[in-house]
């Protein structure tokens, strides 16, 4: 069945865009702080969840080209943020590794990102911090909905 969308639905995608892209597009100036994109750090995220991933695998994860991402991991490799570690079983096979220095960075943004977003939380009134705390599952749900 195939859902479409109503008036409502189209008017509320209409003001909500806006305000997602500009909200994502502060979180990630807050990350170029440190020296890397936000891609690049949605790539050390993905690594640091999925130690040993190879690149086959972090590419289509990303929807993005293999030599694309292997600009990208040059990037972060020669930055001293990640490692290319080869297979003990399989030479062919090489796995991402954050280092010490990947994992301070990633902990540096989401401290950054954090205390950039709590201190305009801290700007609105009751009313509105219950009503954006409301909005963060359902927000949550939108994104688990398959297209």
């Amino acid at each position: 069945m195939i859902n479409h969308p109503t008036e409502t639905h189209l008017a509320l995608a209409n003001e909500l865009r806006p305000v997602l892209l500009r909200l994502t597009r502060e979180l990630r100036r807050e990350t170029e702080q440190f020296g890397i994109t936000g891609r690049q750090s949605t790539l050390l995220w993905l690594v640091k969840g999925s130690p040993g991933l190879t690149m086959r695998a972090l590419a289509e994860m990303e929807g993005i080209s293999p030599p694309a991402l292997s600009e990208q991991i040059d990037r972060l490799e020669q930055s001293g943020l990640l490692v290319r570690i080869r297979s003990t079983e399989d030479r062919r096979r090489v796995g991402l590794e954050l280092t010490a220095e990947g994992e301070r960075i990633l902990r540096s943004v989401r401290e950054r990102r954090t205390a950039w977003l709590a201190e305009r939380l801290g700007a609105l009134d009751r009313a509105d911090l219950q009503a954006v705390g409301a909005a963060v599952e359902p927000l949550r749900r939108l994104l688990e909905v398959t297209a």
